[in-house]
């Protein structure tokens, strides 16, 4: 081979060498469509001023939900940001703190418009069973939380116990949600500004409330001793209330599950025994709904179907 032949094939070679990483580095510059990428920021501020030492926080949070979502196509996941916003004064009670959890299909450019967003006063925000969002509104002295599908995040109900969850059937889980509302003396629905009103009773699915019930007291000096956030304390179970009525294996070949005796057991317990005994309901769970008709209650209580 001559010296021209060689030359010239060297230098092709060479050029080639340094054509191809070139071309591969311009490939990896390029952005993959695929890829969705999202990022925010958490922060802490701490000042001393005249009026106090504060601390300003801000957590950022992000969770993928599961599939099969009440609301969404089955297939279809979201992404969900938590946004935690609260200032504190040192050495005051309460703080105040905002939650905003928006919502995105999974593989979404979360820059653009969420399936929903949610801003409330609160300490923060939890899935449940991957059905529910539950808000912690307890910013000040008093407990409380609100329920939202997770789905859509539409609003499902307020509650001052934690929230019930319960299968109303075995084998095959159907998931309800339940909770009672004790209206403050300046509830904005003036229904519930009635001196004899105990709370709202509610009953729900993953995506919609079936059931409210309104709690009322023949004794106003009573209701208002049971309504009292600080003079008492309140809970709410569901309770098996017998047998199955077949085993697991049969339960399991319905579609629905087999159904499962419950019933809701409300209580209000005093803080103080010279305020009277705990009073306790009970209300029977039945064709997925409140049977108020078979509802336990003692003398001067009443329930009555109710709607916001």
């Amino acid at each position: 081979m001559n010296a021209p032949a060689t030359l010239a094939r060297a230098a092709l070679a060479a050029a080639l060498g340094l054509a191809v990483p070139a071309v591969a580095t311009a490939a990896a510059d390029e952005p993959d469509p695929s890829i969705r990428h999202a990022q925010s920021e958490s922060s802490l501020s701490y000042a001393v001023t005249a009026d106090g030492a504060t601390v300003d926080i801000v957590n950022v949070t992000f969770a993928v939900t599961g599939s099969y979502l009440p609301g969404r196509p089955a297939d279809e996941r979201l992404v969900l940001r938590t946004s935690v916003r609260s200032r504190q004064v040192i050495d005051e009670v309460g703080t105040d703190s905002t939650v905003t959890v928006e919502a995105w299909p999974l593989g979404a450019d979360l820059a653009g418009e969420p399936a929903y967003a949610i801003a409330l006063d609160g300490l923060g925000a939890r899935t449940v069973d991957g059905s529910i969002l539950v808000f912690d509104r307890g910013t000040e002295e008093v407990e409380w939380w609100s329920v939202y599908a997770l789905g859509t995040g539409s609003f499902l109900f307020d509650t001052h116990v934690p929230v019930a969850s319960f299968s109303i059937s075995r084998g095959v889980q159907t998931l309800r949600y339940a909770g009672l509302e004790v209206p403050p003396d300046d509830a904005t629905d003036a229904r519930l500004r009635e001196p004899h009103v105990l709370g709202v009773l509610t009953y729900a699915a993953a995506d919609a409330v079936r059931r409210e019930v309104l709690i009322t007291c023949d004794d106003g000096e009573r209701a208002a001793l049971l309504r009292s956030y600080w003079d008492g304390t309140r809970s709410l179970s569901a309770e098996d209330t017998g047998p199955s009525s077949a085993p697991d294996a049969e339960a399991t070949a319905s579609p629905e599950g087999m159904p499962r005796p419950l019933a809701l057991t409300l209580v209000w317990a005093p803080n103080d025994p010279r305020d009277g005994q705990s009073v306790r309901v009970v209300v029977p769970i039945a064709d997925d709904d409140l049977d108020l008709a078979h509802a336990t209650l003692p003398p001067g209580l009443h329930m009555a179907a109710w709607r916001r």
